[in-house]
């Protein structure tokens, strides 16, 4: 059973900043940034450090570099140990998804939902929403995702059981990487390029 990361904890109530740190993982180098309302965006390995912390900056302009308090810590070890290979369940973090569309926060929570080493299609979360014939709409919904990894897009497939697409840096191939790492996939080789 994979263990629960506890929540962000209010901690001055009013504060609007959004701060960001860089980690490493098993993956790459990787962003996060938060609030005091939750997590704001993760940002999947890009190049180099210096590309991921401009493309988190980017999608959180303003944000300023912080050592990451306590809650938001416990949520970095916890993402560092996911893609290590750890059962860690993600889904207690709070998210902060101030101007995210309401559609788009359905698609994010069905999608959180979906248990560590289980994968799920386009179309079943489209069946879930009421509609089988939103399937492409969740797609791009999800190629927009503020917060991979907590939110695991990558564990959505295509129908046929492909892996269909995966916008973050290294494309499918991360996306496979990380069903590897988290079982969701029968073993396989890497490639040359994992």
């Amino acid at each position: 059973m994979a263990q629960p990361v506890l929540g962000i904890h209010s901690r001055v109530l009013g504060l609007s900043m959004t701060a960001f740190t860089l980690f490493d993982t098993a993956i790459g180098t990787c962003g996060i940034a938060w609030t005091d309302s939750g997590i704001r965006a993760v940002q999947l390995p890009e190049g180099s450090a210096a590309t991921t912390r401009a493309r988190l900056l980017h999608r959180n302009a303003g944000a300023e570099l912080a050592e990451p308090p306590a809650d938001v810590h416990a949520v970095i070890k916890a993402i560092e140990a996911l893609l290590q290979g750890e059962a860690i369940d993600l889904t207690t973090v709070p998210l902060d998804d101030t101007g995210v569309p309401e559609f788009n926060r359905y698609v994010y929570n069905i999608t959180r939902a979906i248990p560590l080493g289980s994968t799920r299609t386009y179309g079943s979360i489209a069946s879930e929403l009421g509609d089988p014939q939103l399937a492409q709409q969740v797609g791009q919904v999800l190629g927009r995702n503020p917060f991979p990894i907590i939110v695991p897009c990558h564990r959505v497939l295509a129908a046929n059981g492909k892996l269909g697409g995966f916008s973050a840096p290294g494309g499918v191939e991360t996306k496979r990487r990380m069903l590897l790492i988290e079982r969701a996939l029968p073993d396989e080789p890497l490639s040359l390029f994992s």
